[in-house]
């Protein structure tokens, strides 16, 4: 009979062991990581500011033929224009903001947007990776390249880019541009002469006071128009060929309105007529620099 008991409590502890342990509790399952959405087309407009409510400040450097100059109108006055404004009107409107541009020197334009002051600064930026310390890059609007300038009158003292890398020259290029770094990277040894406005470079090299100089391709073909005895006679290697608006760093929102307005501008034929018309105003009666 103890044995039978004995047999009967040992069954019993089985069936209470199995039943405490035979369902296997799961983990939960893993909830997968949401991919990031793509935000709608126009999103920004709810999230848009600006520095000035309504408006678009915008500074620019308007010695930067047919970038930004100023048009000498019937009446004897400078208007500014160029297709970096025409283009700063288009985003603008397209925002739905009232356009301020304010003239300065280029380097007051890194500066200015550095510092807050402005929204974007439109001036013939490359997005230069020093630069984009200081400002978000737009889209590539319009593609470029950088040219050596001189004489025609001097070509054959620079059968290569290497020639213009002699202490016996002066060498031009604008203060905080590009093409100061391009000088310095390809002429080290020159006598680099930095001028805040390309106005000042190409006065210097017609009046024989410069060597050779380092312009945007684009720009230096403008003034060639003017100045025949200009000669675009070395193209400039350098990797980030292309013209960006500056937007002020962080702003979202700006950014993506600017890219949206950049993209319907060329989508919709405005900016090659824009590239056209400053051409055309570029090689008639133009005033370059700050209008006092």
């Amino acid at each position: 009979m103890k044995k039978l008991f004995a047999l009967l409590l040992t069954l019993a502890m089985v069936l209470s062991l199995a039943a405490c342990g035979g369902k296997k509790e799961e983990a939960p399952a893993e909830t997968p990581a949401e991919e990031p959405t793509e935000k709608a087309e126009g999103w920004w407009k709810e999230e848009l500011s600006t520095v000035a409510d309504g408006k678009l400040t915008v500074a620019t450097s308007p010695d930067f033929a047919p970038y930004e100059f100023y048009a000498i109108d019937e009446n004897g006055n400078p208007q500014l224009a160029g297709f970096d404004m025409a283009l700063a009107q288009y985003i603008a409107d397209y925002m739905g903001l009232e356009l301020e541009v304010i003239p300065m020197d280029f380097d007051g334009t890194i500066m200015e947007l550095s510092n807050g002051n402005v929204d974007l600064s439109m001036a013939g930026y490359s997005p230069d990776p020093d630069r984009a310390e200081v400002m978000d890059f737009s889209d590539i609007y319009i593609t470029g390249g950088q040219s050596f300038v001189c004489l025609e009158s001097n070509k054959d003292l620079f059968p290569t880019l290497a020639d213009a890398n002699n202490p016996d020259y002066q060498i031009g290029a604008q203060v905080g541009s590009i093409q100061a770094d391009l000088a310095k990277e390809n002429t080290p040894d020159a006598d680099i002469i930095e001028l805040a406005k390309v106005t000042d470079i190409i006065a210097e090299l017609v009046n024989g006071k410069m060597d050779g100089a380092f312009i945007e391709t684009m720009v230096a073909e403008s003034y060639a128009i003017s100045y025949p005895e200009l000669c675009l006679v070395h193209e400039v290697p350098y990797d980030a060929e292309g013209s960006v608006v500056g937007v002020s760093k962080g702003n979202e929102a700006l950014l993506a309105g600017v890219n949206e307005a950049i993209a319907a501008a060329k989508a919709d034929g405005s900016f090659d007529q824009y590239v056209y018309e400053a051409n055309e105003l570029a090689s008639g009666d133009i005033f370059e620099g700050l209008v006092e």
